[in-house]
């Protein structure tokens, strides 16, 4: 299986946003992942619907959003109208796991589940078949440029095991802390999906960078 690169958008330049996206497509970026964060869930505020539509308009990559809020079922038309092709929501949200999922693939979006570093594994499993994704978080939601937490790698091993035990097609995704040094650790472990964010957008050859992230495979 082949390693997917998506890049965070909360580490683009937000005055030349249309431009950053031409980066990343003249690179060979993957996916775009839009982390939303309402400063309840977590103690940040960063951008929503508006940001996502506007970035839509100017590109054909696929758009990951991370809807890091308290209550997502409220807002999954809004994302999905706004152009997302896959939503991820924190089961240590308000809204309930199934409902949520249900909704979102209702709307013809791929439907993801992000857990927090304190969060076990198993907490997943029953839902593993209603899902295209699990989201790992790998720093503590709610700010970028976090150094990576290396007791998450187990969850991340766990999580595929199980994936390949049910006979599933269902991605792992990582998101903080992702480098060229992780990268390798978190892929070997599982993942087939990385967010990278800091590292990307501050190597001179996004290109080479991204390229390093893909070094890992898994089979």
């Amino acid at each position: 299986m082949s390693i997917i690169v998506s890049a965070s958008v909360l580490s683009a330049d937000m005055l030349n946003l249309e431009n950053e996206v031409r980066k990343l497509e003249d690179n060979d970026i993957d996916w775009l992942h839009f982390d939303v964060m309402d400063g309840v869930f977590v103690n940040n505020i960063t951008y929503g619907i508006p940001v996502l539509e506007a970035v839509n308009k100017v590109t054909d990559m696929t758009l990951d959003v991370h809807l890091m809020i308290c209550n997502p079922m409220r807002y999954i038309d809004c994302f999905a109208d706004a152009g997302a092709d896959l939503i991820s929501f924190h089961i240590e949200s308000d809204s309930d796991a199934k409902e949520t999922i249900n909704a979102i693939k209702a709307r013809g979006v791929k439907a993801a589940v992000a857990i927090k570093p304190a969060t076990p594994a198993d907490v997943v499993y029953d839902l593993l078949p209603l899902l295209d994704m699990v989201l790992v978080m790998t720093v503590e939601p709610g700010f970028g440029g976090q150094s990576f937490i290396q007791e998450t790698v187990e969850k991340i091993r766990l999580i595929r095991n199980k994936i390949t035990e049910l006979g599933l097609d269902v991605h792992v995704q990582v998101d903080g802390g992702i480098n060229d040094a992780t990268a390798s650790i978190v892929t070997e472990a599982g993942a087939d999906v990385l967010v990278s964010g800091s590292y990307l957008f501050r190597e001179n050859n996004m290109k080479k960078a991204a390229e390093k992230l893909r070094k890992g495979r898994i089979c």
